[in-house]
C-alpha cells in the first residue's frame, strides 16, 4: 500500500529548496537501494590467502554470505614496519581478487572422477577377484588391458565415481606396485611446499611412510640457481622486499618487478623518492623498464658477457685504480680471494689453475690435526703460510673455531689479497676462452681458445718433497677479468676500447649494449657501494636462470657484488626471486612432511635427472659432452653422452636415484639374511660383483622405472613439464607429437646406459592427480580427486618478500564432494593399511642416500675423482658410493603413523643444516595441544588427525614460530663457532606462535640458525647478514664467498672461475625434413617462456575474469621485423615446431620484442581456443611441446662441500631457453571438432 501511495505522491516529491536555491531536497522511495545493500552484504569475514607459488603471499579478506564465498578484498593489518620504512599493505593483485571465481564455476573439480575404460576394468577384475591386489594384477600383467586405458589418456573419458572406490583401486595398485616391483616405483611430485605447506606434507609423509619417493621441484622447475651453492653453500637466501627501500643502487636484471612481484614493486618505486637509482636490463622492452631511470637490452643470453664487463671495470676502478679500502677489507674478510691455489704444469711450459691449497699438502698439515684436507691456507701480511678459521675442516670433528674472526691457530692473522708485492717469480697461466665459438644466431670474438695471462707466484715445498707453485684467488680473478698488473699480461685488454676479454668493447660485441653504458653503470653500482658500504643491490629474475649456462650469469652477477662488499649489508645484496621458496618454519615442516618421526631417512629424487631418463629424453639427446668441456681438459677423460655423467654420479653418491636398484628394494635384506651378511654388507658386494645395478643403468630394462605417480599441488603436464611431448608417449603411453628420432645413428651411444632401439612406452600404471580445476595434468590422468580450494581449507603460508607467516583458512566448507589434501592422502593411508595385510607387513627397506651437504659426509672426496665401478678405489658407501641404509617399514600401521607423530623426534631430536637439538619439551606440548593416541602402533603419541593438528606440529617444532626452539637451535649454532649467537632470539623466547594466532594476524617470524638473515625491528631482512655481522661462516670449502671453484669436473668443463659461455646448440631444428612446407615462409627464432601478467603459472589462465583482460588462449610474441619477413600480421594462427613438437598459437607482434627472439608466456595450457596442428594433427600442443631438458655435467658433482647434494638444495636442473624453434604462417585451421576424436573409449575396448 505505501508503494501505491508513493505513486501517487509522484508530483509532490519535490520539497524545500535550500543554499540560496542552490539545492533542493526530494521525498523519493529509496527502496531500490537495497539491491545494492544485499548485494555487498555478508555474514562474515575470513583470513585466507592464494596457494599458488607467486610469491605474492598476500592476506586477504573472504566474505561469505549463505555459506558462499561471495569475493574478496585485501587485508590491511600486516604488523606495522619501523617508521622509516613503508608498510608491507596492500598486498595483492588482479590475479588473487579473481580466485573466488573458481569456487563455482564450470571449471570447479566437483566429484571424483575416473577413467572409463580403467573404470570398467577395475570392476570386471574386482567381480573376478575379491581381493583388490589380485585385481590389479590382473589388470596391469594383461598388456593389453593395461594398453587400452593408457591410450586413452588425454582424450576425455571421465566418468564420475565414489571416494570409497577410488581410495580402494589407488591403495591396491600401491600396495601391488610395493610388493612386486618395490615401494620406490611410487613417486610423486608436488612443488614449493610454502604456498600450503600442510597440503605438500600430506602427500609426502604417506609416500615416505611407505617408502616412495618424493621429486625433487626447485630444480625441475629451474627457480634453483646452482651458482647460490656453488657460491654460498645456500639453496637460496635473499632479502625481503622491504629492504629494496634501504638501497642506494638498484640493478633489476631479468626481473619484471611490477609485472611478477606485483605486491612488491612499490619498494621498487617508492626507493626512487630517496634518489636511489633504479637500472633495467631485459632484452625485451618490459614493464620494469617503465620504472626505471635506465633500461639496458642485451641480446638474451649473453648476460654474463655483460655482468663481466661491468667486474673488469669495477675490478680496475676501485681495486687497483683507486683502490676502495672497504672493498679490500671486504675481501680479505668475507671472499675466499685470499686463499691459495696450486698450479698444474701443463706441456708447454705454462701452467693451469689447479685445486686449492690444503694443510694436508704440507709439512706437519700445520698444525692440523682435525680434517687437515679440507681446510684451505693463505698467506698472511708477514708472508706466512696460515690456516685461517672458517673453512670446512673446521665445521666437522671439532668445536669452537668454525667462525669468521681474523684468527689462525689461535692467533689475530691479516691475510694477503695478492702476491703482487711478495711474489717470486710470474708465470703465464692458461685460461679457459667460450666467446669465441660460433653461433648462427650468437655473436661471437675470436681469440685463442686459451688465454695466457701472467700471474705472481709463490713457491712452495710440500709436505712430499716436491716443489709447488701458488696463486691467490684474487690474483686469478683480476688475470680472469683481463687486468693487468704491470707484469705485460699481453692477454689483458689495455683499455675499455680494446675488444679483448672481458672489456666493455669486448661485451658490446657480444651483447649490443653500448660501452659507455657498461661503464656508467658499472662505476655508478660500485661507486654507491663504496660510499654507503654495500648498499648497491641487484634484483634478479627466473629467466636469467634458465639458460643452459645459468650458473655463468648468476656468478657474473653475485662476483660484481662480492667486489663490492654488498653480500650481507642491508640494502645490498643479491636478489633473486622466482617461486615461493621460502618456507620459513623448515625446520619444523620438514619431519612431518617426510615422516621423520617415524623413519629416516626419507626417499627423494632431483626431478630433473628422473623426468630425462623415465621420459626418455636421454634418447633423444644432441649436445655432446666433448663441446661443453674446457680446452684445457683432456677430452679422452670424459667418455660418453650426458646420461652417463648422470649414472656415474648416481653411483659415486652424488646424486640420488629413483628407482634404486634392478630389483625391489624390500627382496634385498632377505637376501642377504640368506647369505649371512648385513643388508648393506650384502648390497656393497652384490654391486661390486654386478648380481645388482643402478636401475638407471638399464632404463628400458624390467622394472627399472617409476610405476604410479601423484600429482599434486601441480600441473606438471601444463605447466612445468619440460619434454612435454616426450613425457606423454614414455611416461604416458598416449599420442605425442615428437618429430625427432631417438638414438640416431650419427650421435655416440652411450656408454654406462644399456640402451635399446624400442624404449618402453606407458611406463607408468597409474597416474593420479588431486586439484580443483580441471588443469592439463588432469586431463592426462586415470583417476582425479578433487580438492578443496584455498578458501576451504587450512594451511600456512610464508614467502622469501616478507618475514610474516599466515593462513589458508576454510572461510566455507569444501564444495561438493571435494576434499582438504590432508584428508585425501588421510584417507587413502586408511584404505592402504586395510589392505596390507596378507600382502604386506613389517618390511625391511634398503635405501640409497647420496652424500648430503650438511652433514660430516660432505667431506667425503677432498681430492680427485675415484670411481668405484672402474676399481680406482673400493665401494664405501657414504665415502665413494651411497649410504646405505635399512628402514623398517610396518606397513599394515601406516595410517596410524600418518595421523600421529612418531617416536624419533624425542628419541633423535630435530634439526637442520648441520645442526641439531632436543625436543622432547616440544612433542609434550604437542600432546596438549593435539591430545594422544588412545591405542594402537602409535598409542601415547601426539595426535595429527586434521589438517589444524599438522599445522600445529609445524608452529611448535619450528624455531621460526617457537622462540624456545629459536633459542635451543642458536645454542647449537653457538657450540659450533665458539661464538654466543642466542642473544638473536632471547627476547622472544617465550613467544610460542599458534595457528589460531596468525587467523586473527600475520606474525612475523623469529630469527633463526637456519636462515642467513635476522628478523629485527631495527634490520630488514637481508640474506647473509649474520655471516657478515654474527661471523658465521658460509657453508663451503673456505667458509667463505667462494668465487674459485676447485672440483675436478668444475675445473674440466671450464667454469673454476667465471666466464662467458654463450648459448648452447641443441640442434633441435636438424632432421626436419619430414615436415612438408605448407607454403609460407619459415624462420628459425629463439624460445622463451617469461611469467605471464594475467595469470601465476598456469592458474588463472582460465578464470573467465581474467580472459576478458587478455586474448586468451595460446599467443606467441614476435618482433615486428621477424613478423613482417615472415608475412605475419598481429593475431594471425602461427605454428611452431622443432624435433620436439609442435604447438599452435596466435601471435602477437609487438615493437617490443627484438629480432631473433619470440616469448610464449608461461604457462599457458591446451584447454581453450587450441586448433589442430597443421603437422600433427593434434590438437596444438602447450609451450613445452618444443622443449627438452639438457642436464649440465656440473650440476651432477657431489660429496665435495658445498657442491653435496641435497633435497632441492643442489642437482640438475631443467633449463629451456637454449631452444629454437621454427616459426610460420598457418594456412589451414582446424578446431578438430569432429566427432569421436577426443573420445576413443569405445574403440578401444
Amino acid at each position: 500500500m505505501s508503494k501505491l501511495l508513493d505513486r501517487f505522491r509522484y508530483f509532490k516529491q519535490k520539497g524545500d529548496s535550500f543554499a540560496a536555491g542552490h539545492g533542493q531536497t526530494y521525498a523519493t522511495n529509496r527502496d531500490w537501494e537495497d539491491s545494492y545493500r544485499q548485494r555487498w552484504q555478508f555474514d562474515k569475514v575470513v583470513r585466507s590467502t592464494h596457494g599458488v607459488n607467486c610469491t605474492g603471499s598476500c592476506s586477504w579478506k573472504i566474505y561469505v554470505k549463505n555459506g558462499l564465498v561471495t569475493w574478496e578484498t585485501q587485508q590491511t593489518d600486516y604488523p606495522r614496519t619501523r617508521p622509516d620504512l613503508p608498510n608491507h599493505e596492500p598486498r595483492g593483485c588482479p590475479r588473487g581478487a579473481s580466485y573466488s571465481w573458481y569456487l563455482y564455476s564450470a571449471n570447479r573439480l566437483k566429484y571424483p572422477l575416473v577413467r572409463q575404460r580403467l573404470i570398467e576394468l577395475w570392476r570386471a577384475a574386482l567381480a573376478q577377484h575379491p581381493d583388490p591386489v589380485a585385481a590389479w594384477n590382473a589388470i596391469v600383467t594383461d598388456s593389453e588391458k593395461a594398453q587400452s586405458y593408457k591410450q586413452a589418456r588425454g582424450r576425455g573419458g571421465f566418468v564420475r565415481s565414489t571416494w570409497q572406490e577410488l581410495n580402494q583401486l589407488v591403495a591396491a595398485a600401491n600396495v601391488w606396485t610395493v610388493k612386486h616391483c618395490g615401494p620406490d616405483r611410487i613417486a610423486g611430485f608436488s612443488p614449493i611446499p610454502a604456498m600450503s605447506m600442510v597440503s605438500y606434507a600430506a602427500g609426502t609423509r604417506y609416500l615416505s611412510l611407505i617408502g616412495g619417493t618424493c621429486l625433487s621441484f626447485y630444480d625441475w622447475y629451474c627457480d634453483l640457481p646452482p651458482a647460490s651453492p656453488m657460491t654460498w653453500g645456500e639453496q637460496t637466501d635473499v632479502p625481503e622486499s622491504a629492504d629494496w627501500y634501504n638501497a642506494g643502487y638498484i640493478i633489476a636484471w631479468g626481473s619484471n618487478v611490477p609485472q611478477t612481484r606485483t605486491p612488491d614493486a612499490h619498494f621498487f618505486t617508492e626507493v626512487r623518492y630517496k634518489g636511489t637509482k633504479t637500472v633495467a636490463i631485459t632484452p625485451d622492452y618490459s614493464e620494469v623498464a617503465k620504472l626505471s631511470d635506465q633500461w639496458l637490452a642485451p641480446k638474451q643470453g649473453t648476460d654474463s658477457a655483460l655482468a663481466l664487463a661491468m667486474g673488469h671495470v669495477i675490478l680496475k676502478e676501485f681495486h687497483l685504480d683507486k683502490p676502495s679500502d672497504y672493498f679490500l677489507n671486504y675481501a680479505r674478510r668475507y671472499t675466499d680471494m685470499p686463499m691459495l691455489v696450486l698450479l698444474e704444469p701443463r706441456e708447454d711450459g705454462t701452467f693451469a689453475p689447479g685445486r686449492m691449497l690444503r694443510a694436508a699438502d704440507l709439512v706437519d698439515n700445520l698444525g692440523e690435526a682435525n680434517n687437515p684436507d679440507w681446510k684451505t691456507v693463505a698467506l698472511n701480511e708477514a708472508g706466512e703460510l696460515v690456516v685461517p678459521n672458517g673453512s670446512i675442516g673446521f665445521r666437522w670433528g671439532e668445536k669452537g673455531k668454525w667462525n669468521l674472526e681474523p684468527v689462525a691457530a689461535g692467533q689475530p692473522t691479516q691475510l694477503s689479497l695478492s702476491l703482487l708485492e711478495n711474489r717470486d717469480e710470474v708465470a703465464e697461466v692458461g685460461f679457459p676462452y667460450f666467446g669465441g665459438i660460433e653461433n648462427a644466431h650468437f655473436r661471437h670474438v675470436k681469440q685463442d681458445p686459451i688465454l695466457r695471462h701472467t700471474l705472481p707466484v709463490k713457491r712452495l715445498t710440500l709436505a712430499d718433497g716436491r716443489e709447488a707453485r701458488v696463486v691467490t684467488v684474487y690474483d686469478l680473478t683480476l688475470a680472469n677479468y683481463g687486468l693487468d698488473r704491470g707484469l705485460g699480461d699481453a692477454a689483458c685488454p689495455v683499455n675499455y676500447d680494446d675488444v679483448r676479454a672481458y672489456s666493455p668493447a669486448w661485451a658490446e660485441q657480444i651483447c649490443g649494449v653500448p660501452r659507455a653504458a657498461i661503464i656508467t653503470i658499472a662505476r655508478e653500482f660500485a661507486d654507491t657501494a663504496h660510499k654507503t658500504h654495500g648498499r648497491s643491490m641487484i634484483i634478479v629474475g627466473a629467466g636469467m636462470n634458465h639458460w643452459y649456462h645459468m650458473d655463468m650469469n648468476y656468478r657474473g652477477l653475485i662476483n660484481m657484488l662480492i667486489f663490492c662488499g654488498c653480500v650481507g649489508q642491508s640494502g645490498g645484496g643479491w636478489a633473486h626471486y622466482v617461486g615461493q621458496e621460502k618456507l620459513r618454519p623448515q625446520t619444523g615442516w620438514t619431519p612431518l612432511a617426510f615422516a621423520l618421526d617415524w623413519n629416516r631417512p626419507p626417499r627423494q629424487m632431483n626431478s630433473t635427472s628422473f623426468f630425462y631418463n623415465h621420459s626418455s629424453q636421454w634418447r633423444y639427446e644432441k649436445l655432446s659432452v666433448a663441446s661443453l668441456l674446457s680446452p684445457l681438459a683432456d677430452p679422452d677423460a670424459f667418455p660418453g653422452q650426458l646420461i652417463d655423467f648422470n649414472v656415474r654420479a648416481e653411483r659415486m653418491g652424488w646424486l640420488p636415484s629413483s628407482p634404486q636398484f634392478n630389483t625391489n628394494p624390500l627382496e634385498i635384506a632377505a637376501s642377504a639374511a640368506q647369505s649371512g651378511l648385513s643388508p648393506q654388507e650384502y648390497t656393497v658386494q652384490a654391486l661390486k660383483s654386478g648380481a645388482l645395478r643402478f636401475a638407471s643403468e638399464q632404463p628400458d630394462g624390467g622394472n627399472n622405472h617409476p610405476r604410479n605417480m601423484f600429482i599434486w599441488r601441480s600441473n606438471l603436464l601444463g605447466s612445468s613439464g619440460k619434454g612435454h611431448e616426450y613425457m606423454l608417449r614414455y611416461l604416458l603411453g598416449t599420442e605425442s607429437g615428437i618429430q625427432g628420432d631417438a638414438l640416431s645413428d650419427e650421435r655416440v651411444m652411450p656408454e654406462e646406459v644399456e640402451w635399446r632401439k624400442q624404449a618402453i612406452e606407458g611406463k607408468l600404471d597409474l597416474v593420479v592427480t588431486l586439484d580443483f580445476r580441471m588443469s592439463s595434468t588432469c586431463l592426462f590422468s586415470d583417476i582425479v580427486l578433487p580438492t578443496a580450494t584455498w578458501y576451504e581449507k587450512d594451511d600456512m603460508n610464508t614467502s622469501d618478500m616478507h618475514p610474516f607467516i599466515h593462513p589458508l583458512s576454510a572461510a566455507v566448507d569444501p564444495a561438493w564432494e571435494s576434499k582438504s589434501d590432508w584428508e585425501i592422502y588421510k584417507g587413502i593411508a586408511k584404505t592402504f593399511s586395510e589392505l596390507c595385510p596378507g600382502h604386506l607387513g613389517q618390511e625391511t627397506d634398503v635405501v640409497l642416500q647420496p652424500i648430503q651437504h650438511d652433514s660430516p659426509a660432505e667431506l667425503a672426496q677432498p681430492y680427485d675423482i675415484q670411481e668405484w665401478k672402474k676399481g680406482e678405489c673400493d665401494l664405501i658407501p657414504g665415502k665413494t658410493a651411497p649410504h646405505i641404509v635399512t628402514v623398517t617399514r610396518d606397513y599394515p600401521a601406516t595410517y596410524e603413523r600418518f595421523t600421529s607423530v612418531g617416536p624419533l623426534m624425542e628419541k633423535l631430536g630435530n634439526g637442520g643444516k648441520g645442526i641439531s637439538w632436543n625436543t622432547d619439551s616440544e612433542i609434550e606440548l604437542l600432546r596438549k595441544l593435539n591430545y594422544t593416541k588412545a591405542g594402537g602402533p602409535a598409542a601415547g603419541q601426539p595426535q595429527i588427525n586434521s589438517a589444524i593438528d599438522a599445522a600445529e606440529v609445524i608452529l611448535t617444532l619450528a624455531p621460526e614460530t617457537n622462540g624456545q626452539v629459536a633459542v635451543k637451535a642458536w645454542e647449537a649454532l653457538s657450540a659450533a663457532t665458539g661464538r654466543d649467537h642466542t642473544h638473536l632470539a632471547r627476547p622472544k623466547q617465550e613467544e610460542k606462535i599458534r595457528f589460531r594466532d596468525i587467523q586473527a594476524q600475520p606474525r612475523k617470524i623469529i630469527s633463526s640458525p637456519t636462515w642467513s638473515g635476522l628478523e629485527d625491528e631495527h634490520v630488514s631482512y637481508n640474506a647473509n647478514y649474520t655471516n657478515v655481522h654474527e661471523l658465521i661462516p658460509w657453508r663451503t670449502l673456505s667458509g667463505r664467498q667462494q668465487i674459485y671453484q676447485d672440483h675436478p669436473w668444475m675445473r674440466a668443463f671450464g667454469e673454476s672461475l667465471v666466464v662467458y659461455r654463450p648459448p648452447v646448440d641443441t640442434r633441435s631444428l636438424e632432421a626436419l625434413s619430414h615436415i612438408p612446407s605448407n607454403g609460407f615462409p619459415e624462420k628459425a627464432l629463439n624460445f622463451l617462456t617469461p611469467h605471464q601478467k594475467w595469470g601465476i603459472h598456469s592458474t588463472y589462465s582460465d578464470n573467465l575474469l581474467m580472459l576478458t583482460l587478455s586474448r586468451g588462449g595460446p599467443i606467441v610474441w614476435m618482433s615486428e621485423a621477424d613478423a613482417a619477413e615472415l608475412g605475419i600480421a598481429d593475431n594471425d594462427w602461427i605454428e611452431v615446431f622443432n624435433a620436439h613438437g609442435t604447438l599452435t598459437a596466435r601471435a602477437v607482434v609487438s615493437q617490443r620484442v627484438p629480432a631473433g627472439m619470440t616469448m610464449m608466456y608461461h604457462a599457458q595450457e591446451r584447454l581453450l581456443n587450441i586448433p589442430g596442428s597443421e603437422i600433427t594433427g593434434m590438437r596444438g600442443g602447450i609451450h613445452n611441446s618444443v622443449t627438452r631438458v639438457s642436464p649440465k655435467p656440473t650440476h651432477m658433482i657431489g660429496g665435495y662441500a658445498q657442491l653435496a647434494y641435497g633435497f632441492n638444495y643442489y642437482g640438475t636442473v631443467g633449463s629451456n631457453r637454449d631452444e629454437f624453434i621454427m616459426v610460420r604462417k598457418m594456412k589451414h585451421i582446424n578446431w578438430l571438432d569432429d566427432e569421436g576424436r577426443d573420445q576413443v573409449q569405445e574403440a578401444s575396448k
